[in-house]
């Protein structure tokens, strides 16, 4: 049994660790990008050219969300519907307001948010427990986002 919970434990910080450094790397390169572009419109349209199909960690449940600092949706993968809202008083299973933790997060300067959300490619559907890394993208009102699904 302890040797379950010490693969269970190395895996999870591993896959944290990806997160880190793809979410780190992703904010740096689009804050860069998108400062050469003049309207809202076509900054919004590079992140979602972007962002949307990244996928990552060996089952692909690794995807990229992207929010305004109050919460619009700008990207997310999971569901695409999501795209356009705003997130900022919704609760997740738990009933936490996981999005308003976020927006504080990364005003922050980035950091961990565990919530609950439902994993791609689940046969329940039903939401399981999850970290999600944010970081502001830099100059810009934009946070992006991956999570680690923390599995039973």
């Amino acid at each position: 049994m302890y040797k379950r919970d010490e693969l269970r434990q190395k895996q999870l910080d591993y896959e944290k660790r990806i997160a880190i450094a793809v979410v780190h790397s992703s904010a740096i390169g689009l804050g860069a990008v998108i400062s050469q572009f003049q309207s809202e419109v076509d900054r919004v349209n590079f992140i979602k050219t972007y962002a949307s199909p990244i996928r990552f960690y060996n089952d692909e449940s690794g995807y990229f969300y992207i929010f305004t600092l109050d919460g619009w949706n700008i990207v997310h993968a999971n569901p695409k519907e999501l795209e356009g809202q705003n997130m900022f008083d919704v609760r997740d299973s738990e009933g936490n307001y996981f999005m308003r933790k976020m927006c504080a997060v990364a005003r922050r300067g980035g950091g961990f948010v565990a919530y609950s959300w439902a994993k791609p490619g689940s046969e329940s559907g039903e939401p399981k427990r999850k970290l999600g890394y944010v970081e502001p993208i830099p100059g810009t009102n934009y946070f992006i986002g991956a999570g680690v699904y923390i599995e039973d």
